[in-house]
Formats: structure tokens, C-alpha cells, sequence
């Protein structure tokens, strides 16, 4: 396990014309905007003073010669040690969800990257448990300061490390996953808007549960009621949960994932419901939805990324046009459709566009009732669009 980061020994200027978009609040340099590095060889992940071609300082951050978004950047202006930051953003960031989350949750993201200072690191709080992702070498060398860090801001009874995925492999970095601090946990039970939920530190995707659809869910309970309801994609059943207690009249639920139905099955009994409330189907979204003649009063379309490159952009966008089409048509008069796309690189302009298409080829008329996004445990630095992945619409038919 990596040790503290140092105090940057390194700097590195920008290209002349280059330094706009650092002093936007972009966190991210490119490679092709760095003139030099001093010295020039520097390990993966070494902190990095940046400076524009005159010499004058912009701010702090760490360098990965190696890839492609080279710098990441931690502070603008003159930085205190890496230990102040650190303990600064998280303190900062606690501050920020306790004015937004609710008091029946205690399910949320701490720390959102970049958003929240520290880029290339995630952090989900379940409760007294602290979810943790690294995904760069920069962030690898912060380890022990973080861990120290929120020990001392929240003495959790266990932080965990599930660090894995294409941008770690992108940095040099392998997949980990370890205990941290505290005792050995597998699971937990997490509260999210007042309803019970079943977290699986050992199986689940990400950190264990996708909490950037918290605000949504809560959304799609307040118009269940009395509704013929789809879980598309449904994965552990959160948006499923959310229904019943709006109530409503029926439930579909369907996913590939055994593994997440049955713990979908589990979350219906946690929170006292019989196993029927819902009726789970282990299958293809897209085909049910194609085959089905039921009709559908709210129907909740969250697929998994359909773009996971900027290669995928054009087939995600056939791809979305498809299951949004097939969505339409199984929705009933007068029913609501929540669509949404968490492809980082399929843009949001894009999304709205082919759900557009989607409405023509279904020959349905529908209404656009709101935008939604992740809630306010998932900041964006204004400077930093390409931090912004979730993009969901509410519609209605007319």
C-alpha cells in the first residue's frame, strides 16, 4: 500500500495559449498541452507544481507522463501539504451532504473525484462503512492520508478498498481490493430514503451500490402510485423498492443478473414485503419490452453504460434509439417514461437527441417533464463537463 504523497518536487509548464481551461476550473491536462516537465523523468502519480509558459503558478496536482489525461489537478493556487488538503476536501465534502441528505438515509457519496478536490478518488458511505475506489496513481500515492484522514473525521468501523476498472488499468495500475481500516465486512445493511437496503461489499458492482439514482428513485416513488410499473434493468431492485412504498398497483422487474434479482428479493423482505410484490423476470430488458403486451403506466429505463469508449458513441446511439423506441411503445396512455444514460462518452445533447428519435419511430407524442441527474452527493466542477455521465429524462405522454 502506498505511502503519503510528498511535496511536488516537479514542475510542469503549459503550452503557450494553453492554460485557459486550467484557469476555467478544468482539473484535467492533456498531454498534448504540456510543454515540459522539470525533471523529466518523474514517477507515475508524482505531485506536480503547474505553472503557464510565463512561469506563473496555476496550482498543484499530480502527473502520469504515461497517459493520456496527464496532469490531474488538486488545488489552484499556492497548496497547503498534502495532508491539509486532504483532511480540507473531506471535511468540505461532509459539510456539503449533511445540508442536502435526508434523515431517513444514511447511504451517500462522500467524496465524487474531482468534484469534490480529489481527483481519481471515490468514496461511498453505507452507514458506519466507507467504500473506497482509487483509480489513479496519483490518487494510489494519497492512500494512507485519506484512510488516516476519514479515520480521524468519522471513525468508521471499516473502510474498504474496491479499486478496479479501465481507467486504473489505463494508469499502470492492477485491481485491489483490501481492508483498510477497522474490521473485515462483506455486506451491511444501508438506509436510503427511508427504505432498507442490502449492500454486497463482495459482489456488487462499483462500491456495492449505485447511488447516483438516489434522488431518481425517490422521484419515481412519488408518482407510482396506483401504477402498471417496469423496472427495466432493475438491477438489486432499488427503483422497484421505491414504487411499492409510492403505491403501486403492479411491478415488473427484470435483469440478466441472477445474482442481483435475488438480492432484489432479499431488499423486498428486509423492508416487509411478500416475495410477490414484485414480479422478477431474469431476462433481456430490450426483449421483453419488444415481446410484451402488457402496458406499462411508469416505466424506469436505466441500462448499464452503452458506451464505455468514445469508439461506442455511434452504436450506443443506435442502441438507445432502440430500447427507448421499444420502451415507448409498451407504455400506456397517459404513462410516464424515466429514460436515462450513464455513458460518459455519449454526450447528454446526444441522449436527447436519439430518445427524440426514439419518440418519432414509436409514433408517440410525449412531454418532457424534467431533466435528471444525480443528486447532490455527486458534484461536478463547473470548469469540468466531461465529469458528467448521468443524463435522465422524465416524460409523459400527452
Amino acid at each position: 500500500m502506498a505511502g503519503a504523497v510528498s511535496a511536488p518536487i516537479a514542475r510542469a509548464v503549459l503550452k503557450r495559449g494553453r492554460e485557459g481551461p486550467v484557469r476555467g476550473g478544468n482539473p484535467w491536462i492533456f498531454s498534448q498541452a504540456i510543454d515540459r516537465i522539470e525533471p523529466r523523468s518523474i514517477e507515475a502519480g508524482a505531485p506536480v507544481t503547474v505553472h503557464d509558459a510565463s512561469g506563473v503558478l496555476l496550482g498543484m496536482g499530480y502527473c502520469n507522463p504515461a497517459t493520456t489525461i496527464a496532469i490531474r489537478m488538486l488545488a489552484w493556487g499556492e497548496a497547503p501539504a498534502i495532508e491539509e488538503l486532504v483532511a480540507r476536501r473531506l471535511g468540505g465534502a461532509l459539510e456539503i451532504r449533511r445540508r442536502f441528505i435526508r434523515d431517513d438515509t444514511n447511504s451517500y457519496r462522500l467524496v465524487n473525484g474531482a468534484g469534490d478536490g480529489l481527483s481519481g478518488v471515490v468514496i461511498d458511505r453505507f452507514d458506519d462503512v466507507l467504500v473506497v475506489q482509487i483509480l489513479t496513481a496519483g490518487a494510489d500515492r494519497m492512500r494512507a492520508t485519506i484512510v488516516a484522514a476519514l479515520g480521524e473525521l468519522l471513525h468508521p468501523r471499516s473502510i474498504i478498498e474496491r479499486s478496479h476498472g479501465a481507467v486504473r488499468k489505463q494508469e499502470g495500475l492492477d485491481d485491489y481490493a483490501a481492508i483498510l481500516a477497522g474490521e473485515p465486512v462483506t455486506g451491511t445493511i444501508a438506509a436510503e430514503n427511508g427504505i432498507k437496503i442490502k449492500i454486497d461489499f463482495e459482489h456488487g458492482q462499483k462500491t456495492g451500490y449505485f447511488l447516483d439514482q438516489r434522488d431518481n428513485r425517490a422521484i419515481a416513488g412519488g408518482i407510482a402510485s396506483d401504477a402498471r410499473v417496469l423496472d427495466a434493468f432493475c438491477y438489486q431492485g432499488g427503483f422497484s423498492l421505491a414504487a411499492i412504498a409510492g403505491g403501486a398497483a403492479r411491478i415488473v422487474a427484470v435483469d440478466t443478473s441472477a445474482r442481483a434479482l435475488e438480492i432484489a428479493r432479499q431488499n423486498l423482505e428486509l423492508n416487509g414485503y411478500a416475495a410477490t410484490a414484485v414480479e422478477f423476470v431474469h431476462g433481456e430488458a430490450g426483449k421483453l419490452m419488444a415481446e410484451t403486451a402488457d402496458r406499462f403506466d411508469l416505466i424506469v429505463l436505466d441500462p448499464p453504460p452503452l458506451a464505455r469508449s468514445r469508439g461506442d458513441a455511434e452504436r450506443a446511439g443506435r442502441l438507445y434509439v432502440e430500447l427507448n423506441s421499444v420502451a415507448m411503445r409498451a407504455l400506456a396512455p397517459g404513462g410516464r417514461l424515466m429514460t436515462f444514460s450513464c455513458s460518459t462518452h455519449f454526450r447528454a445533447e446526444d441522449f436527447v437527441r436519439a430518445v427524440r428519435f426514439s419518440a418519432s419511430n414509436a409514433g408517440r407524442n410525449l412531454r418532457l417533464i424534467a431533466h435528471l441527474g444525480p443528486g447532490p452527493d455527486h458534484p461536478v466542477l463547473l470548469g469540468h463537463a466531461e465529469g458528467e455521465y448521468l443524463t435522465g429524462l422524465l416524460l409523459a405522454d400527452l
